[in-house]
């Protein structure tokens, strides 16, 4: 089947797009750069709406923790930008490309929120529909219309917004997203479980988690999936790894870190960088794409 690219450079020429869409009874595939299109029943119809050419940070207000930008702006322009500030996506946005096939830092911010992709701090921050304040977009009928804003209390109704999270496009042609950042943690550090079996692994995670030092990441690496990792003191565990990430201010960092591993009988603690590295692997499921080097 030959399929059609539409690529609009405006939200009003999107919205043309779904309107001659809806007249010609024509089905669209809405995507930006195409990263996650192996999520899912593959999509079969005649024409794509390509929504790369909708990029660029409108606004970025780090005091106000508020950014926006076009759906189409790649995650790889606008998590660097956070990260100068020192402030994140608390709710961790998968990269799904290399799984697929895929450069790393391919996807965009319409498709992060669209698809609802969240990592492993979700148990903490919450999810991707947790940080989306306001949308911008064009309707079924071709219609361009807003919803939500650039602050928390201004909901009125149905938040619309939210409902954007999850729908994978279905509900609305996202042209424009404001999302709320935070501050990312001053430090990090993971516990290290070696060997657990599973069930003693679901016991220690239980036990972390019902705690009252906040953990933000809690994991279970079967043996055959540990030594994929490119963290060496993962793969070099010679077995089943079971994980804890504690993340914050340094000084309580290191005391919750302390009183957990205690409590849990943890055999290592992983240092800031490393502790970034594995949960990232996490994260983007990266245990189940090619392997590229030797564990560093």
């Amino acid at each position: 089947m030959t399929v059609t690219t539409v690529k609009p450079d405006s939200a009003a020429q999107a919205a043309d797009a779904v309107r001659w869409a809806l007249s010609e009874g024509t089905p669209l595939d809405v995507a930006g750069s195409g990263s996650k299109r192996g999520l899912g029943r593959p999509i079969q119809t005649a024409c794509t709406l390509d929504l790369s050419g909708l990029s660029g940070v409108i606004a970025y207000e780090a005091e106000e923790l508020v950014l926006t930008a076009k759906a189409g702006t790649p995650m790889a322009e606008i998590l660097p930008m956070l990260a100068e500030r020192r402030q994140q996506l608390a709710f961790e946005p998968q990269d799904l490309g290399p799984l697929f096939g895929q450069p790393e830092g391919q996807g965009t911010l319409g498709g992060v929120i669209s698809c609802g992709l969240t990592g492993p701090r979700r148990i903490s921050a919450g999810s991707a529909r947790d940080h989306t304040l306001g949308i911008e977009g064009v309707s079924g009928r071709g219609d361009l219309y807003k919803g939500g804003g650039k602050v928390v209390k201004n909901v009125t109704g149905y938040d619309v917004p939210k409902l954007m999270a999850g729908s994978f496009g279905t509900l609305t042609v996202l042209t424009e997203l404001t999302v709320k950042v935070l501050p990312a943690p001053e430090d990090g550090r993971t516990l290290l479980l070696a060997g657990r079996e599973d069930a003693g692994a679901v016991a220690a995670l239980t036990a972390a988690l019902q705690s009252p030092y906040d953990v933000s990441g809690a994991a279970h690496l079967p043996a055959a999936v540990a030594a994929r990792s490119q963290v060496r003191a993962i793969a070099g565990a010679g077995g089943a790894v079971t994980l804890v990430r504690v993340e914050g201010f340094g000084p309580s960092v290191t005391a919750r870190v302390a009183a957990l591993k205690e409590e849990l009988g943890a055999d290592a603690v992983l240092d800031r960088d490393e502790s970034r590295a594995v949960w990232r692997e996490i994260k983007d499921v990266a245990f189940f794409c090619p392997l590229p080097n030797p564990p560093r």
